[in-house]
């Protein structure tokens, strides 16, 4: 298995590392010796649910050939594609170190763009643990359910548009990964 350093993650490296420099020029070795215990306080929390994540996306993409992946989530999914992808999306419980990883599963696996853009908006704004723990709470049950009314059709025509886009533009994702 050769790794391969993405563009994305060569420009973070590039920033942190001008940020070490920065920090050290400006404020001396301990602010980068805190900044680095810091950082690996917060990988120690992370990491879990980072593992968590890739192996929920690994299970998903052995548990559903690409077949029936491409079926239910795929660019001749529908609606109902869409619509499951959402419901999916405001299912999944916890943060981006969860979601995403099983969001490239699924792309990996053979939904397509229009189906993840509908699952990550449903995360992102109809998730029912936010709702639930955070939301109720704090906002009642009238602003929480008109809002929730409200946006609930937001992930089918964001993958709508996106689906659109993707046919009616050059617009190019690039090759998916090899499962």
């Amino acid at each position: 298995m050769k790794l391969r350093m993405s563009t994305g993650t060569m420009i973070f490296l590039v920033v942190a590392i001008a940020s070490g420099i920065a920090s050290y020029w400006l404020n001396g070795a301990d602010t980068v010796i805190e900044a680095l215990r810091s950082c690996v306080g917060l990988i120690l929390y992370v990491m879990p649910q980072i593992v968590a994540g890739i192996l929920i996306g690994g299970f998903a993409q052995q548990l559903v050939s690409k077949d029936k992946m491409a079926a239910l989530l795929g660019g001749n999914s529908g609606v109902g594609g869409l619509a499951l992808a959402g419901l999916a999306g405001m299912l999944t419980p916890g943060g981006p170190f969860t979601s995403f990883p099983l969001v490239y599963a699924l792309w990996v696996a053979g939904a397509d763009a229009g189906a993840l853009v509908a699952y990550l908006s449903s995360w992102a704004i109809l998730g029912l643990n936010r709702l639930l723990i955070w939301e109720l709470p704090f906002l009642g049950v009238e602003f929480t359910a008109l809002r929730f009314v409200v946006c609930l059709p937001i992930p089918i025509v964001a993958g709508l548009l996106a689906r659109i886009i993707l046919a009616r533009t050059p617009f190019d994702l690039g090759r998916r990964p090899a499962a």
